[in-house]
């Protein structure tokens, strides 16, 4: 079978790589590993952003040279940084780089992120968390096949934590759709179906929650056991 993501000799010069990573569809893969690790560049040289190297296709398709669109209906990429530069209203927001509008996408995104009553507010006067689900709600807007999600679950309340991995649960039911998320909480890798460890720039454990926490790679990584966080 033919993974949905295929990628080879992934590099951001000093920080990973270079290195291989495939997914099939229809996952939902935890990004793990202690800070400065390799989390966020990993799914950064994934997008193939900040001069990454190494060749990423989706669905067979090469991410190099795409046209914005057509980039867009492949990759979403949440950033770590929550930072807006430009005051501008969350439905614009939202539309950003979409192309061609789907309005009936971008209104259920809106909605499915409860930010109908925010819609006219400007980016600069959300708080943390409120900016974190206008992003979120941008990227499932577009409905791209690969998710890539740098700590989505930071700066939520718990009802927030729980509809995201909801809508992130939701997805493994759809064709074509993978999401890869990092965490740094993680008593929530009960929700993935497999967890990458990345430690020193390059992948230091790829399986199952179950497997990682028993493993010898999880001590290596975050230096104390699973037992310990009272993971197992």
């Amino acid at each position: 079978m033919t993974p949905l993501v295929e990628a080879r000799d992934l590099a951001i010069a000093g920080r990973i790589g270079p290195l291989d990573l495939n997914v099939h569809s229809n996952g939902l893969v935890a990004i793990v590993g202690p800070n400065g690790g390799g989390k966020t560049s990993l799914l950064r040289a994934i997008a193939q952003v900040e001069d990454a190297g190494g060749e990423v296709r989706i669905a067979g398709e090469p991410l190099s040279g795409l046209a914005p669109n057509r980039r867009t209906r492949l990759v979403g990429l949440l950033p770590a940084s929550r930072e807006m530069v430009w005051p501008i209203s969350v439905r614009d927001l939202v539309t950003l780089g979409l192309g061609p509008v789907d309005a009936s996408a971008v209104e259920a995104a809106m909605h499915a992120f409860e930010l109908d009553e925010l819609a006219g507010r400007t980016v600069d006067r959300l708080s943390m968390g409120e900016r974190s689900r206008a992003l979120l709600a941008r990227i499932f807007a577009a409905k791209p096949k690969l998710l890539l999600l740098d700590e989505p679950l930071a700066n939520l309340d718990p009802y927030w934590v729980r509809k995201v991995l909801g809508y992130l649960r939701k997805r493994r039911g759809e064709a074509d759709a993978v999401s890869l998320v990092s965490l740094h909480d993680l008593t929530q890798l009960k929700h993935f179906d497999r967890v990458v460890a990345v430690h020193h720039g390059s992948i230091a454990f790829d399986g199952t929650p179950t497997e990682f926490q028993k493993s010898r790679e999880f001590i290596e990584v975050f230096r104390v056991s699973a037992s310990e966080l009272d993971l197992v």
